[in-house]
């Protein structure tokens, strides 16, 4: 059963109220989150989250399941309320003004969010009418977001025969059936098929060059890599890092990663820093990452200390990566 419900709204007043959350405070950001908490007894899922998102970006919340992403996302989106902290959607507070934070924002969660017996038609139509859309303009909307996830010749078919792709794709489209401005998506392509995830992000770059404002919730580094704007890199329900890629990766200081698999462990790394490796040595599950400006300046000393075990060590050599930088700061490895 869908995650969000929003009380049904005369067609005049939900006009109100999406016209006054955007209009509000002509210097609000779509979105502004500020020390944001949740706890669950003893445990903070998130502790003091701040960020912001802005008009025609996508902004990324990147972490491993059990970060807090989920649950910064839902607090946003009204369905969870703070602990502490505060979020204002075009200035309106997610405590204190939820209808028009409702009205404001489009909320695609990350469990399915339709009803399985009706066709795909019938719920873009009934979640328009959640909204006050009615008539012409209401079957209009549900034409152009069934062509637009590419399910229109699916339209009439009941959603309990769709592929898993299929039913993420309609999610999207009744997250947009009021036109927001603020698009929420809460990890949208979990489990898609390939056609379905290419789709997605093609939906969501257009999003994005309309001017809407998109907070994109994910684990897939290259996800990250390839949509978004701005990241915010989450971990045990913190922002350890924010900023665009590049920022990120030069914030890193090295250009290039040597991974060194298959060597014992008993050798000692600092040999590499007195035969003069130009890099920092550390050691992760699986082997020794070496972090350096320039690989083949590296080498030389490199080969001199692993030389011996030339029939048991693999080298590989890379630009530095998200994925890198995600271990780097966290001490972990994000995995799918």
């Amino acid at each position: 059963m869908p995650a969000l419900t929003v009380a049904p709204q005369p067609a005049e007043r939900s006009s109100s109220i999406l016209q006054s959350a955007a209009q509000r405070s002509p210097d609000a950001p779509p979105l502004r989150v500020d020390g944001l908490r949740r706890s669950y007894g003893s445990l903070e899922a998130v502790r003091g989250i701040s960020f912001e998102v802005r008009a025609g970006e996508i902004f990324g919340l990147l972490g491993p399941n059990g970060a807090g992403k989920t649950t910064t996302i839902s607090m946003i989106a009204t369905q969870l309320r703070p602990s502490g902290g505060s979020a204002h959607v075009y200035g309106h507070d997610v405590v204190r003004d939820v209808a028009a934070v409702r009205l404001a924002i489009g909320f695609a969660p990350q469990e399915i969010a339709s009803y399985p017996h009706l066709t795909a038609a019938e719920n873009v139509r009934f979640f328009g009418r959640m909204f006050g859309i009615r008539g012409d303009e209401l079957q209009r909307r549900a034409v152009e977001l069934l062509q637009l996830v590419e399910l229109d010749y699916r339209g009439e078919d009941e959603v309990s025969t769709f592929s898993g792709g299929m039913k993420r794709r309609l999610n999207l489209a009744i997250s947009l059936v009021h036109q927001p401005r603020l698009v929420l998506l809460d990890e949208p392509t979990v489990g898609v098929d390939p056609h379905s995830r290419e789709h997605i992000f093609q939906i969501v770059r257009n999003l994005r060059d309309e001017g809407r404002a998109i907070l994109y919730t994910t684990h897939y580094m290259e996800e990250a890599e390839a949509l978004c704007d701005r990241i915010a890199i989450v971990d045990e329900g913190q922002i350890i890092t924010m900023g665009h890629l590049n920022e990120l990766l030069a914030e890193a200081g090295c250009a290039e990663v040597i991974e060194l698999r298959g060597l014992p462990h008993s050798v000692d790394l600092g040999m590499l820093e007195n035969a003069g490796c130009t890099g920092t040595t550390e050691r992760y599950e699986g082997g020794v990452r070496i972090l350096t400006q320039n690989a083949v300046r590296a080498l030389p000393a490199i080969t001199e200390v692993v030389g011996r075990y030339a029939d048991t060590v693999s080298v590989h050599i890379a630009p530095l990566s998200l994925q890198t930088l995600f271990m780097r700061l966290t001490g972990k490895e994000l995995r799918d």
